[in-house]
């Protein structure tokens, strides 16, 4: 039978207990609608949620679901229907929610967005060698992708997408956009998207290294946010003819909104799609008068999935990997992917690679 990699349940309140990872053997899915695909996993990829799962800090958390949310594969089995058959022995990545087809405000299911990996909202989750899903939940995987780098692909690209395009409003060339923390998946899609639209992206980080790297990949500057004063020297790097940011997009919390009324524009706009320093953040009267937005941000629809994988085709753009783990059986190799995530020493996406046969071979 099929091995899926969970969690185990123990005793402990959440945010103190640390649930054990867990291999169990699942029934081999079949087709249960004309329209669902058999897929064997190849590679799989970790996010911040899934950390919060561990930790009982996330809605819904079970113990009979896979983990994780991000996956591409090779379609082994179709239900009968032609818009399934199509994608028989086609290599795919997976929409990492579902219930959220095209409505810009958010999701039209009632039940909310059900997002793939360990909750007991969707039976899905890509820490699996095989899976069922419906057909219209996948993409083509882009040619130019392996198996580890299009894995890391969908929740943080899809994120990052509906961040900086449906949300900021200042995706366009010549805008300049602050992304903080670089060095997670979802800040370093933001700098690729960003970039390869013309935006001045600047980025912050706890690292000089992380802030070199960050260059490499196109961004105009950076500074170390553990420096006082550091949103001073971030002005002085803009361009002369417009010493403002236009848009920051935040994934930290914390203090961003004392930052944001120093260096935003008159209306600028915070985008906000997580709160990992803290659940709460400041409001000041300084925002009001600036006329600052704060707009949250989650992952995003089916239609941004799309347009997000083929902003990616058209651009040649890779998702930056930081370290991979081979073979699901291999607990020790992840959970040193989850120790990374825990010290956010992290430069990119963790990924799991190997986990069934039959994928396109990583060259990482």
């Amino acid at each position: 039978m099929p091995t899926a990699l969970t969690i185990r349940q123990i005793d402990g309140k959440p945010g103190k207990v640390y649930y054990p990872l867990e291999l169990i053997s699942q029934p081999s899915p079949q087709p249960s609608t004309p329209t669902d695909l058999i897929i064997r996993i190849s590679a799989a990829a970790l996010n911040h949620r899934d950390l919060f799962i561990r930790q009982h800090l996330y809605p819904g958390v079970t113990f009979s679901v896979p983990l994780l949310a991000d996956g591409c594969g090779v379609v082994i089995a179709t239900g009968s229907d032609p818009s399934a058959q199509r994608w028989l022995h086609r290599r795919v990545i997976l929409n990492p929610g579902t219930g959220w087809r095209d409505d810009p405000d958010g999701p039209e299911d009632p039940r909310g967005y059900a997002i793939q990996g360990a909750t007991k909202f969707n039976p899905v989750g890509t820490a699996a060698e095989v899976v069922r899903i419906a057909a219209a939940e996948v993409e083509e995987a882009p040619e130019h992708l392996g198996d580890v780098e299009a894995a890391a692909l969908p929740l943080t690209g899809l994120t990052a997408w509906r961040a900086l395009v449906s949300k900021s409003g200042n995706a366009a060339p010549g805008r300049n956009v602050l992304v903080t923390g670089i060095g997670g998946g979802v800040a370093l899609m933001v700098l690729l998207f960003a970039a390869g639209m013309g935006v001045n992206v600047y980025v912050t980080s706890g690292s000089e290294e992380k802030l070199r790297r960050a260059k490499e990949l196109g961004a105009k500057g950076g500074v170390v946010y553990k420096e006082k004063g550091w949103e001073k020297k971030l002005l002085e790097m803009l361009p002369k003819e417009r010493r403002v940011i236009d848009a920051i997009i935040d994934g930290a919390g914390g203090d961003i909104m004392d930052k944001a009324v120093k260096l935003l524009k008159v209306g600028g706009v915070v985008v906000q799609y997580g709160m990992t320093v803290s659940p709460k953040m400041s409001w000041s009267m300084q925002a009001v008068l600036k006329n600052i937005e704060l707009r949250g941000s989650t992952m995003g629809s089916r239609k941004e999935f799309a347009d997000m994988v083929a902003f990616v085709n058209e651009k040649g753009l890779r998702p930056v990997i930081s370290k991979v783990a081979h073979g699901l059986d291999n607990t020790a190799a992840i959970e040193d992917l989850f120790d990374e995530m825990k010290k956010g020493s992290q430069f990119g996406k963790l990924v799991i690679d190997e986990i069934g046969k039959g994928g396109a071979k990583s060259k990482l």
